[in-house]
């Protein structure tokens, strides 16, 4: 080519939309636009009152949780409770991994063991997915009664289902070069996931299992506010009695604590990501 016939060639600017220049884009940018108008008139948001309303938020929060009391949260009982969210998240995150680990083993289509146990664990990822682990928490605390034993359980099912999807979309997402290689040398099914699957998923598996522990951390103080224990219950006692103060306090130590499981949990996902 010369440079002639190179310089002839009009350059192409890059756009997401397939007809850039077509009545496409500005359709479906008119279209959500008139979707949110009508949304606003029908929801009869009024955003002055809004802002306003944001406004007065400050002095809200300034006169009713300021200053916290955080001698609160420092006493032994709290501190007891904390750790008791760690233990039910950190239980509930493990017997949620090593659960969804076979079920992400059947319900991923390349290399499920049987036909009939695709559906098993299909339905079965599904099923703790679907169901919020608020849910999960009055569901079990009803049947076991408030405390621990509840809030694990549910958090065990939560992580079932958040990590079962994340497994299964992995595994699906392996080369299936071993796969067909080790079937060919007339490996069974367990050694074809152990030799030919855990390999190319192990360092991506360990990555989801740090993230899932992070994620039940979060949930463990939702699943205690409704019966499960540790910090969320100390969080439901003094809002019903209205011990503003103290909410102040348990709410600031709630962000600490979650923003340290997001370091810890930040720094072990890199150095997985450094051993591949």
């Amino acid at each position: 080519m010369t440079d002639q016939t190179a310089n002839s060639i009009p350059a192409r600017k890059w756009s997401r939309f397939k007809y850039p220049d077509s009545l496409y884009k500005y359709g479906t940018l008119l279209i959500v636009l008139v979707f949110l108008g009508y949304s606003f008139h029908f929801l009869n948001i009024d955003i002055t009152r809004l802002f306003g309303a944001l406004g007065r938020l400050m002095g809200v929060v300034s006169d009713r949780y300021y200053p916290p009391d955080l001698e609160y949260v420092l006493d032994k009982g709290y501190l007891a409770a904390i750790l008791d969210t760690l233990q039910m998240s950190f239980l509930g995150g493990f017997a949620g991994v090593c659960i969804a680990i076979p079920l992400a083993w059947f319900s991923a289509a390349n290399v499920s063991p049987a036909r009939a146990l695709f559906p098993v664990g299909r339905l079965g990822v599904i099923f703790c997915r679907a169901i919020h682990e608020t849910i999960w928490t009055i569901l079990f605390v009803s049947i076991l009664g408030f405390g621990m034993l509840a809030g694990v359980s549910a958090l065990t099912m939560f992580c079932i289902g958040f990590a079962g999807k994340l497994f299964a979309d992995e595994i699906e997402a392996i080369e299936i070069g071993p796969v067909e290689a080790m079937r060919a040398a007339g490996a069974n099914p367990f050694q074809v996931f152990l030799f030919a699957v855990v390999p190319q998923v192990r360092v991506a598996f360990t990555g989801i299992a740090i993230y899932t522990w992070d994620v039940a951390f979060r949930a463990a103080t939702v699943v205690g506010f409704f019966g499960g224990g540790g910090m969320g219950w100390y969080l439901k006692r003094n809002v019903q009695q209205l011990e503003n103060l103290r909410v102040a306090a348990i709410i600031l130590s709630i962000i600490a604590m979650v923003l340290i499981a997001e370091f810890l949990s930040g720094y072990l996902r890199s150095a997985v990501n450094r051993a591949k």
